[in-house]
């Protein structure tokens, strides 16, 4: 004899394997890649510009997030996204979105300097921080004693 409670398991494992049969054959579509639109990027841009003066955050961030799908050389909105992204406590999503930045645009000192301060001091990596201090003071070519002492800092902390 089967108690209710076991006819109910085995109901739900039936279930679910044939859900997961109908699912089977079928293939998972990948998005359609967006196609690089400069235009339009600056478009999202400025509407993002226009909801952080305003106060709306989330709405920045979408707008500069369909920018930069749009346009991901542009440094400047690669930036802003970050640093709100940032204040979302979404720090790996940042440091992401700052590399592909660098990789678009490798002199711009600002993305190395935002890039290695969510690196040491909200993903703990020290080394990739260092690197990226440096590449800032270099780009810079200013002697920012306080970018200086972060460097001496680390480098101390990682011997």
């Amino acid at each position: 004899m089967v108690r209710n409670g076991c006819l109910k398991s085995l109901l739900a494992w039936t279930l679910l394997l044939v859900l997961l049969g109908g699912c089977a054959g079928q293939t998972v579509q990948e998005p359609e890649p967006v196609q690089a639109n400069p235009e339009l990027a600056k478009s999202f841009a400025r509407e993002g510009q226009l909801a952080l003066e305003q106060g709306r955050r989330h709405a920045a961030a979408e707008a500069w997030q369909k920018a930069v799908e749009l346009d991901p050389g542009n440094a400047v909105v690669v930036n802003n996204l970050a640093l709100v992204m940032k204040d979302q406590h979404r720090f790996a999503e940042a440091a992401k979105l700052l590399e592909t930045g660098i990789s678009n645009s490798p002199e711009v000192a600002e993305l190395h300097y935002n890039l290695a301060v969510i690196a040491e001091l909200y993903l703990l990596e020290l080394d990739k921080a260092l690197i990226h201090y440096h590449r800032y003071r270099a780009l810079t070519e200013e002697d920012d004693t306080l970018v200086t002492g972060w460097i001496a800092d680390l480098e101390r902390r990682l011997q």
